[in-house]
């Protein structure tokens, strides 16, 4: 992908003080290349969650709609972090339409958290003490909108701890790969390669997300 705009948010943590391993775990999130339906961009990161953190912001778009969007933040404590088990962590945000009557599927959860530990697992990505939350929420319009169409949302709030590699850092590129995987299963793109063909996928047709 482009390498996404810089933000005074941004440069905070990754300039020259930033530790090695987080300057070359957000480096490559930098040089990462994506699916080309998917816009990524560089955003100002939360300030209080780690002493040090990336933000990304995406969307997957077809023509001038957006099918689905999300946050993924990258976040390093150097000092380690007990609940983390590590000293980075992953931790996202995923949203997209549906069809309420694909809303009202009981399975629903299910799945959509098996998108995202199936991502992980089809580009072959250890990570840990996974943790998130699968919610479903439906909209009724009524008085001056109720000519608009009920509408039914998923979000997918999950964070993770990715295996530290070669000088502690973590293979953050297959990470936001994977994570792109997601966005687009979300959105209901067909897999991006046939290995990841293995992703479970519910069958749905969601319509076009109002900004």
């Amino acid at each position: 992908m482009d390498e996404p705009k810089g933000t005074e948010g941004e440069a905070r943590h990754t300039g020259s003080t930033a530790p090695p391993a987080f300057a070359a775990a957000v480096e490559a999130l930098r040089a990462a290349r994506l699916r080309p339906q998917i816009e990524v961009e560089a955003v100002p990161p939360p300030k209080r969650l780690a002493p040090y953190a990336y933000a990304l912001e995406a969307a997957v778009v077809d023509g001038d709609d957006d099918l689905a969007d999300g946050r993924l933040v990258l976040l390093h404590d150097p000092a380690g972090h007990d609940a983390w088990r590590g000293t980075f962590r992953l931790v996202t945000l995923v949203r997209a339409e549906l069809e309420p009557e694909m809303a009202a599927d009981p399975l629903l959860p299910d799945v959509c958290w098996s998108w995202l530990t199936g991502a992980l697992q089809a580009r072959g990505l250890t990570y840990g003490e996974p943790s998130g939350t699968v919610t479903r929420a439906s909209s009724h319009y009524f008085g001056g909108l109720s000519e608009r169409p009920s509408a039914s949302q998923i979000e997918i709030r999950a964070s993770w701890t990715p295996r530290e590699g070669l000088g502690g850092v973590p293979d953050t590129a297959t990470h936001l790969a994977s994570w792109c995987d997601l966005l687009a299963q979300v959105a209901g793109l067909p897999p991006a390669a046939p290995g990841d063909a293995s992703i479970v996928t519910l069958p749905q047709r969601r319509g076009p997300q109002s900004r």
